[in-house]
């Protein structure tokens, strides 16, 4: 049951998300495995938000998508432990 706040305010609108997203934000508590945060996944892009406006003038539309997949490629070879190049190759 929700607390009774008016729901147009903050604190109502974050009780309702809360009440609404409740059984998503507690599952890491249900299996192990899971992590509470996505610091691996946040590390793994830093590099690319923090150069992103070096590559802000692309040439093309279609060599950002082709950048933007082979750094994704790349980015998940290193998750797995796999030598980027070679996984290329």
């Amino acid at each position: 049951m929700l607390p009774l706040v008016p729901p147009k305010t903050t604190l109502g609108k974050a009780s309702l998300y809360l009440n609404n997203e409740w059984s998503k934000l507690i599952r890491y508590v249900d299996d192990g495995c899971y992590r509470i945060d996505n610091n691996l996944a946040e590390n793994a892009i830093r590099p690319f938000v923090v150069g992103r406006k070096n590559w802000l003038f692309g040439q093309s539309v279609k060599g950002v998508k082709a950048s933007a997949n082979l750094y994704s490629l790349i980015e998940t070879a290193k998750a797995n432990g796999l030598e980027p190049y070679a996984y290329l190759r």
